[in-house]
């Protein structure tokens, strides 16, 4: 009870804050950014680096009631084959402006669906991307799977072009959960395209859960938990389900009131939490779980862990390009966001320009809170002494910062040689403390214009 006071005292069952999957979060990206430094930023990555390469297919052959991404039906692949073609010549488009020598660390396809793909159309499109970009030596290639549009002939495409990282949507096996949700989507089903992969030699395999969705139940996410570690996963990610239907229209599908509330989410946050790590997954971060094999667990131990648009990875790539409708670059300067909707990035790339739209231009204030943050999400700590040293002309805004934590959230810390730790029971207010960092640097320095 006592770490249930804490968080209800510090406000974890009524906060909306971001994600922070970025800072800033996308919502602060201002129009025009994309459009004005896309192509400067792509000219001035370091010759030899290492890159990551994301690739958005945004089609899906059913919606998804709770999903909030960026997508749209299709009944055929004439659109997703039009759209494909777009790809490539944005492709080209990157491909030029980038220096001759840079090599692919990473390549990652999300969405949508990537696997609705027909393998001859995968097939084209990885021979593309595999011709701009020459492969580093620890490359990984990962592809969000749908085990409900995953043929065979595909997985065994993908495997051939090098796929050794799957992603697999699973959400909730129970089907009255999954009927509230709109994805029915049998355990036999998701583990007959495992038990595939696993054949193809694809080396790693993550599994995506959802808790806080209609209808659920500790008896009944018990069971999904059980059936999920049956599927022996390398890597899990349990995700919180934000209902935000004035955001994802297709939300006002979900009934509401079936919802579990705050505090009943945090319980079946912290069932699964004690489910995995009694099975010997490692807790990562707010919200994944590793096997001590994973390269995720590697990174988490070595201090490397880092947070992206994907979750966390253990990727140090200096920038990630990103490619199709809604795709978001980084670069040491800042973001760039591709037009969202499918017809104005195919509308950009057929005008012979690059598809980016929004972003965010980067300054020297925003590079201190971006690395605060990242600390919190990933390591659960304030470090001031290496703050100091990558940020020395700016030391009394490090330590104002570590002052006002203490003073803002008090007991909630360990001070340490070196700054402060977020103690055990108090980590899933790491968002909230991140929010507040956030608010408090904001308000010492001034940001770059927008424009």
């Amino acid at each position: 009870m006592e770490k249930i006071d804490t968080l209800r005292r510090f406000g974890l069952f009524d906060a909306r804050v971001p994600r922070y999957t970025s800072y800033p979060p996308a919502n602060h990206f201002a129009n025009g950014i994309g459009h004005q430094f896309h192509a400067d930023w792509l000219q001035t990555v370091t010759d030899g680096s290492v890159i990551s390469v994301y690739i958005h297919i945004p089609f899906c052959k059913r919606l998804c009631w709770f999903c909030a991404c960026r997508t749209q039906g299709t009944r055929t692949m004439r659109p997703v084959d039009a759209y494909v073609q777009y790809l490539l010549k944005e492709l080209s488009l990157v491909r030029d402006l980038l220096p001759k020598d840079v090599k692919m660390g990473r390549l990652h396809l999300g969405g949508g669906t990537p696997s609705i793909l027909p393998p001859d159309t995968m097939a084209n499109l990885l021979d593309a991307v595999y011709a701009a970009f020459p492969k580093a030596d620890d490359y990984e290639f990962s592809v969000e799977i749908d085990p409900t549009e995953a043929a065979p002939d595909l997985l065994r495409t993908l495997a051939n072009y090098g796929m050794n990282r799957a992603s697999v949507g699973v959400q909730d096996f129970a089907e009255k959960v999954q009927s509230a949700i709109g994805r029915l989507q049998s355990f036999e089903q998701t583990r007959d395209v495992i038990a595939l992969l696993r054949d193809l030699g694809v080396q790693s395999l993550n599994v995506d859960l959802l808790y806080g969705l209609p209808f659920q139940t500790k008896s009944s996410f018990q069971a999904t938990l059980d059936q999920v570690a049956e599927l022996k996963p390398d890597r899990l990610a349990i995700y919180g389900y934000a209902h935000v239907p004035w955001m994802s229209k297709r939300q006002v599908m979900i009934d509401g009131e079936a919802l579990p509330g705050p505090e009943k989410r945090f319980w079946l946050a912290e069932q699964a939490h004690a489910h995995f790590t009694a099975l010997g997954y490692a807790p990562i971060g707010i919200d994944h779980f590793a096997l001590p094999t994973d390269s995720l667990y590697k990174a988490d131990q070595a201090g490397t862990l880092r947070r992206n648009f994907q979750g966390y990875t253990d990727d140090q790539s200096e920038a990630l390009i990103g490619l199709g409708a809604s795709a978001i670059s980084r670069f040491p300067q800042g973001f760039v966001h591709n037009a969202p909707a499918t017809s104005a990035y195919q509308e950009r790339i057929a005008s012979g320009g690059l598809a980016g739209q929004k972003g965010y231009r980067m300054d020297h204030a925003d590079d201190l809170t971006s690395q605060i943050v990242e600390d919190l999400m990933c390591r659960f700590c304030f470090d001031a002494t290496s703050l100091g040293a990558d940020f020395p002309d700016m030391a009394e805004i490090i330590e104002d910062t570590r002052l006002s934590l203490l003073d803002a959230f008090p007991g909630i810390f360990l001070t340490s040689a070196d700054g402060l730790i977020i103690l055990d029971n108090a980590k899933p207010l790491v968002r909230i403390i991140a929010s507040f960092v956030d608010s408090f640097t904001s308000s010492q320095t001034a940001h770059s214009a927008a424009i």
